[in-house]
């Protein structure tokens, strides 16, 4: 598989990524088959976070024979010296390793002070320094907060929601990056499950410059798919183009991308995440999934929201939320009308 290097950091990195969110959802013995047979297919770059369950024992029992031929990157949430220290040593331990490549803080809302002894940052460059991490990044979900990351001058990548349908502020960061020869990590490159056709978002990508797309990947027939575009790479020809242009005419405007940082906390347990979008996933996925007991049940309890204003808080997208929950139910109802189901 071709690689290209990531920005300052030099690390070079297969043209495609392997997200590990979605091998939460697998048993162990599936997801280390999924992930070295990701790696025997030239994928090198592997990310994680420790917030993602049991994601980080699955890697390292599949890569720890090979750790000198992948680059591991995981994340904190901590927002503590401490936390973010036990967050370290536990991802340690679950990769079976004694570094990490690119350690990454989670979606924090402000920069850690530089000159804080005690504080994250200085922590973080403790480690670089002892050489239990090589490099240091920053994930975001905020346009304006990852232009300060950027400005900052302190992290060596930048992972951010970029595909097809980001915003040109939000695209302009890639350009931004790419001046500061800083990498560029792109979450959500099938916008949350929103951009169902790979070719297309493959496509797009390979046109950006020195961008890293990680694929969450769960099943074989995803990972296959994505191996058999890096073998055979399509060209950027009209067809991808009209199929992209019809993408962003559906989904344009304010819609969710499913982070889920609105869900946990919610008074009412409403599965936000895909509640918020589910008129869209149901006109461009098979509908079997959503038209469940289960998922039913859960579409309703959007009628129980109490409108405490916590999701709104959450959305890093400033989404107002329960106008989405209410519009997204009115779809529900009138396909499962429709369809009888």
């Amino acid at each position: 598989m071709d690689k290209f290097r990531l920005g300052r950091t030099g690390l070079m990195v297969s043209l495609s990524g392997f997200g590990a969110l979605p091998i939460q959802r697998i048993s162990k013995s599936d997801a280390v088959k999924l992930v070295r047979k990701a790696y025997d297919g030239g994928i090198n770059f592997f990310d994680t976070s420790r917030s993602y369950t049991d994601s980080e024992e699955k890697i390292g029992e599949a890569l720890s024979d090979v750790r000198r031929n992948v680059i591991l990157a995981t994340k904190s949430y901590g927002r503590s010296k401490e936390s973010m220290l036990q967050d370290f040593q536990t991802s340690l331990k679950n990769f079976k390793t004694d570094y990490v490549d690119l350690y990454q803080l989670h979606n924090p809302s402000e920069l850690s002070d530089p000159d804080d002894p005690d504080g994250i940052f200085a922590t973080l460059l403790d480690l670089k320094k002892k050489g239990y991490i090589r490099y240091i990044g920053m994930t975001s979900h905020k346009v304006d907060f990852a232009n300060a990351v950027v400005d900052s001058g302190l992290y060596d990548t930048l992972m951010y929601p970029l595909n097809y349908m980001s915003t040109p502020d939000e695209l302009a960061l890639i350009d931004k990056c790419n001046n500061r020869d800083i990498g560029v990590i792109a979450m959500k490159p099938l916008s949350g499950g929103l951009i169902y056709n790979a070719k297309l978002t493959y496509t797009w990508f390979r046109e950006q410059k020195n961008v890293l797309p990680v694929w969450g990947l769960s099943s074989d027939k995803e990972l296959n798919d994505f191996l058999a575009l890096e073998k055979n790479p399509p060209a950027m020809d009209d067809e991808i183009l009209d199929g992209i242009r019809k993408d962003k005419e559906e989904l344009g405007g304010s819609y969710c991308r499913s982070c889920g940082y609105c869900t946990p906390g919610c008074p009412k347990k409403i599965p936000i995440y895909l509640a918020a979008k589910m008129g869209l996933v149901l006109r461009r996925t098979p509908h079997e999934t959503y038209v469940t007991p289960e998922w039913k049940e859960g579409m309703e309890r959007i009628n129980d929201c109490i409108n405490c204003g916590q999701c709104i808080k959450k959305c890093p997208y400033d989404l107002d939320v329960p106008s989405l929950l209410k519009k997204n139910l009115i779809e529900y109802h009138d396909y499962c009308e429709l369809h009888n189901v």
